[in-house]
């Protein structure tokens, strides 16, 4: 369970507890420990009573009310369906020891209308719930096969089964209800309004109580709800509602309603103003896709999501109008707005040029990549390349660790644990973020400035060393957007801090916070430290027939720009490089 929080001031309380569930009467408690789930939920009710009192409707109101007058096997049932996927339950399925008889525990729910016992369902709900032999029972009259899925007996009933009718209608013998949970949109809303998402759901809680995840607590101001007014839920569930559409549009279909619809959600919010934007963003992907290029260019032209100015780059193109293209790529050149444009428009612009007859301007040159070949026996067992370098050149005097992008990463969230994990109105919602919910957002650095600034000022005073082992011992296992604790070792950090100049550490670190969103991948697979002498190598391990990424070339260039020591290691198995006839050592 999550353990109860210390006695402080409300503001700072990570996650109120609720008392216990109220007993039925008459009835014996089951133990604790079996109704985790339902605790937890409960939780998650007193926490938005506490926090959003101001904007709960009436019927959300009426049901926070009625459910804790609720039997106790009633609540747990609830839950139990809620945890599930979908609304439509057989009561067969929902056997459980705590609740005990289903049917009874589900009386009280059916009595408020929260459970529909006997739903009309169409025969594509009805195959969801029933098994292959049922079905075919239900249907004797159907041609059936040997060895055919339920899914072809689907297509052979349609055309004739296409009126919906409740369970007993379609299986006459059967006595058994189902269940649907007419209350489960209010509780998607409750659930929205606690996490500030729905792709998290009541699971959180669990793993958590199981010590599988474990949160940093953040202090909770009112300014840092995910929703200050009603009308943000409405709004945050209307663009939503417009990305499952986005989802079912086929080849051919205008694009034209949804964009409507896009248009018709007006919020001043400016996190729901980041997500219009990417829905717009997809909205545009959709349309290059099904070359509906007029349609894409409108949305693209509209869209401030990052990478919309280049998708529109591509799609004038695309169309042939080169002299538009053209001009907006210059434009971009002139003011990239990410290290990833500028690369994308570099390649573009000679392209436009010569489509033109213009004379093609020469890019400037970046410094050279150094790169160098490794031939190896193959491995007798599956072994991938970076494993296989690594093993290959580390020595006692030189160890290699495979990093990727864990090492710079978590030194990064390490020393910058406290601004990552700042109370900022709009970044902290529930006590199961693993990082701040603008973490993507442009102006995320911006807003965190000082104290970003004062966390790179200690690599120039040494003071960082100090920082990032505190953090290491204090927040060990905390999730972070950053940390990769499965891969911090004592030693690999000590010899990190020992080997990697500060001045290098700021470089990178300046860089991730240029743009977060691309820059936590790319860099190079393996770091050779060399303690002695207090030097490092990094290594990107290509092997046969793998390519530098574009997001890896930008980082290695960064690497050349700043004098760091980084090179390409290209890996050849022996056996192909003898019929190659190639031979060469790193």
């Amino acid at each position: 369970m999550l353990p109860d929080a210390p006695s402080v001031a409300p503001a700072e309380v990570p996650f109120a507890a609720a008392g216990a569930p109220s007993a039925t009467a008459g009835a014996p408690e089951t133990p604790a420990a079996a109704l985790y789930y339902l605790l937890n939920f409960e939780r998650a009710l007193a926490w938005l009573a506490e926090r959003y009192d101001d904007i709960l409707g009436p019927d959300e109101r009426r049901f926070l009310d009625a459910f804790r007058g609720l039997p106790q096997a009633s609540r747990a049932l609830l839950v139990r369906m809620l945890m599930r996927k979908g609304t439509l339950f057989r009561a067969s399925r929902l056997t459980y020891d705590e609740i005990g008889c289903p049917l009874q525990a589900a009386a009280p729910l059916i009595a408020l209308g929260w459970i529909d016992p006997a739903p009309y369902l169409s025969l594509d709900e009805l195959f969801a719930l029933a098994t292959r032999p049922e079905l075919q029972q239900m249907f004797t009259d159907a041609p059936a096969r040997k060895g055919s899925r339920k899914s072809d007996l689907l297509d052979a009933l349609r055309a004739t089964h296409g009126e919906a009718r409740p369970f007993g209608a379609w299986n006459p013998q059967s006595t058994e209800p189902v269940f649907h949970v007419v209350i489960a949109p209010l509780c998607e809303r409750l659930r929205l309004m606690f996490f500030g998402n729905l792709h998290q759901d009541w699971s959180e809680f669990v793993l958590a109580d199981l010590g599988v995840f474990q949160y940093e607590t953040v202090p909770f101001a009112p300014s840092s709800r995910a929703f200050q007014q009603r009308e943000d839920v409405d709004r945050y569930l209307a663009l939503q509602a417009c990305r499952e559409t986005l989802e079912t549009l086929a080849q051919g279909d205008s694009v034209e309603p949804l964009l409507g619809e896009i248009g018709a959600v007006e919020t001043a919010n400016p996190w729901l103003e980041t997500r219009r934007a990417k829905l717009l963003f997809l909205v545009g992907q959709h349309c290059e896709r099904h070359r509906q290029w007029d349609a894409a260019l409108a949305v693209y032209s509209g869209c401030v999501w990052p990478g919309a100015r280049h998708r529109r780059i591509r799609v004038l193109e695309r169309c042939d109008r080169f002299d538009a293209a053209l001009t907006l790529a210059a434009q971009a050149a002139e003011a990239p707005e990410s290290e990833e444009e500028r690369q994308r428009v570099a390649r573009m612009l000679p392209r436009l040029q010569r489509r033109l007859g213009q004379p093609v301007a020469r890019a400037a040159a970046a410094g050279r990549i150094e790169r160098s070949a490794l031939v190896l026996a193959r491995p007798s067992a599956p072994l991938t390349v970076e494993y296989a370098a690594r093993d290959h050149l580390s020595s006692a005097e030189a160890p290699v660790h495979y990093v990727e992008n864990a090492l710079i990463n978590s030194l990064f969230g390490l020393l910058c644990w406290e601004p990552v994990f700042a109370a900022i109105p709009g970044a902290f919602f529930h006590p199961f973020q693993r990082g701040p919910a603008d973490l993507h957002a442009p102006d995320f650095h911006l807003r965190r400035a000082a104290q970003f600034d004062a966390c790179l000022a200690q690599l120039d005073t040494g003071a960082y060393r100090e920082t990032i082992l505190r953090h290491m011992e204090r927040k060990a296992g905390l999730q972070s957007p950053f940390v990769f604790w499965g891969v911090l070792t004592a030693e690999l950090v000590g010899l990190a801090l020992d080997c990697l100049p500060a001045t290098h550490l700021k470089l990178w670190f300046e860089r991730l916070l240029r743009d977060i969103r691309s820059n936590r991948s790319g860099l190079p697979d393996l770091v050779r430290f060399w303690p002695g002498e207090r030097r490092y190598e990094l290594i990107e391990v290509k092997g046969p027939g793998d390519r530098l990424q574009d997001n890896q070339i930008r980082w290695l260039e960064y690497c050349v720009q700043h004098g760091m020591p980084v090179r390409v290691l290209d890996v050849r198995w022996a056996d192909d490089a003898l019929a190659a006839g190639v031979g060469a050592a790193a």
